[in-house]
């Protein structure tokens, strides 16, 4: 503000001699370059006061922690500082942007009980994860409903439905009496996106596949993207940000994912309004979420805008499409390298459905041990590993150390759920650590793979049934083996994904 002062009263003094004007300009950027300059000193000076209470790992004088973290190289570092601060720690991004990292269920607690805006980082996002304040607390308010099990029931069929596409595919991939490798991750992409469509926004199967593998791809750019300017200081600033490749490509990648959920907008719009009444559709079909979002007023009777919906639905495909395809490729890859967990659970998945050959919504409730294995591959790999917020408020934790108002924290989820203080034996995959009796004397913010508090993922539900019916489906069909040629490299970006895919054995058991 003080700086936008200064700048007007200069140029409103600037001659209009071209030498003079040349003369004055030069020092009018000298000094909006000595003014950053202070601004930048004094929030470094800032950041290290509130920090100082909170020991961290050494960082470099200008990229901060950023050149340790390599993407290669991410959970080695990330678990060695989680077992030297298993509580928190401070992490910087370059000189100027610091966050303080919890991986602890106490600092969990007291930072994330309470309110919090979102992070200032999260600004390229879009929709409910983004929104602060009264307005998310309206479309919090007008979005749960699409999320009750009376809404969810129809969509155990829909789901199935695109799981079973998914293995027709397989099957005709794995040789008879034989096995082949298969690349998970962009299949159950692909698949975890047809589920959305279905589900979410009633859409069939004259949506071709090219367009959704450019829909992914898409996808995956904007979430690497976002984690690559967090990581690039000088990408921090705006202005630098918009004039660089890297930009450019992220403003391409939104105007691709724009046009792809403004097409499903205004078809569902055009469809309603070729219909003329709502109740003709819902004979022929479920309520989906995209009904909902056109159909919510506010307590004043207001609809949502258009922008609004635009931005729900940007939201909900990406946060429902890629999160939910990274918790099931990573459940794939811990069911073949844990075969006695992969059976028992087929044993059981057998033994529910008998008979019966489709999975109804009854059935997932007493999926009891798939259940608890899968909350066990969540625990290792969470598929948004880190969640940021800034604290609206100071906040004083159980130990007596404070950070104040308007400073960065980060949950980290990864670093939580392998925090050796918090769990016995972290990098063992024990589906046991979540049975009934082991659930009660477990710390109720040890395991968070959908955040916790207010603003936890109103989809969480909606994932965990989509895991169960893909989990069951697939080992009723395939053996998962690993496939020791093609290790996977995880990268902990805005959501956890494979460097070189996840690549697995197949066996068709049918």
């Amino acid at each position: 503000m003080v700086m936008e002062i200064v700048i007007n009263l200069l140029w409103s003094w600037l001659p209009a001699s071209p030498s003079q004007f040349f003369y004055w300009t030069v020092v009018l950027i000298f000094i909006c370059v000595a003014l950053k300059a202070i601004q930048l000193f004094q929030t470094r000076q800032k950041l290290i006061k509130g920090f100082r209470s909170f020991p961290g790992p050494p960082s470099h004088w200008l990229y901060g922690h950023v050149h340790m973290v390599r993407e290669f190289l991410t959970l080695l570092v990330r678990s060695a500082w989680t077992e030297k601060y298993p509580h928190c720690y401070p992490r910087w991004y370059g000189n100027f942007l610091a966050f303080l990292c919890i991986n602890h269920p106490e600092y969990a607690k007291t930072m994330y009980s309470r309110g919090g805006k979102k992070c200032v980082s999260y600004v390229p996002l879009i929709g409910l994860i983004t929104l602060n304040g009264p307005k998310w607390q309206q479309h919090r308010k007008l979005l749960t409903p699409g999320f009750h099990y009376n809404i969810l029931k129809p969509y155990v069929t829909l789901v199935a439905e695109s799981v079973k596409e998914m293995l027709d595919i397989w099957g005709k991939l794995v040789p008879k009496n034989g096995t082949a490798s298969v690349e998970m991750s962009q299949h159950i992409s692909l698949m975890t996106l047809n589920i959305i469509m279905k589900c979410a926004f009633s859409y069939q199967k004259n949506a071709e596949t090219d367009r959704k593998t450019s829909y992914i791809q898409t996808v995956f750019d904007l979430n690497s993207l976002i984690d690559h300017r967090i990581k690039t200081p000088f990408y921090q600033s705006d202005l630098i940000y918009w004039l660089s490749s890297k930009g450019r490509q992220f403003y391409k990648a939104c105007k691709i994912a724009h046009h792809h959920t403004e097409k499903v907008i205004r078809e569902r719009k055009d469809s309603l309004k070729n219909e003329k009444e709502l109740e003709k559709i819902l004979k022929k079909r479920h309520l989906d979420f995209l009904d909902i979002l056109l159909c919510a007023k506010d307590e004043n009777g207001n609809p949502l805008s258009d922008e609004d919906i635009r931005a729900e639905v940007d939201t909900f495909m990406s946060a429902g499409q890629d999160t939910t395809a990274s918790g099931i490729s990573w459940l794939f890859y811990c069911m073949a390298q844990n075969p006695e967990h992969q059976q028992r659970c087929r044993e059981e998945i057998m033994e529910l459905l008998g008979q019966q050959e489709e999975i109804q919504w009854d059935d997932l409730g007493k999926m009891t041990y798939s259940t608890m294995c899968i909350k066990e591959s969540l625990r290792l790999y969470p598929p948004v590993p880190l969640i940021a917020r800034e604290l609206n408020s100071p906040v004083t934790f159980a130990d007596g150390r404070t950070l104040p108002k308007g400073f960065l924290t980060a949950l980290d989820i990864y670093g939580l759920h392998r925090n050796p203080e918090v769990w016995d034996k972290p990098e063992e995959f024990n589906p046991l650590r979540f049975s009934t009796e082991n659930s009660k004397h477990r710390h109720p913010y040890a395991f968070l793979p959908f955040a916790t508090g207010s603003r936890n993922c109103i989809g969480q539900q909606f994932a965990m049934n989509e895991m169960k019916v893909a989990l069951a489906l697939t080992l009723l069909h395939f053996e998962l083996l690993p496939d020791p040629a093609n290790l996977p490299i995880p990268m902990l970006q805005i959501v956890i994904q494979p460097m070189n895919g996840i690549y697995l054995k197949l066996k068709d058991l049918r």
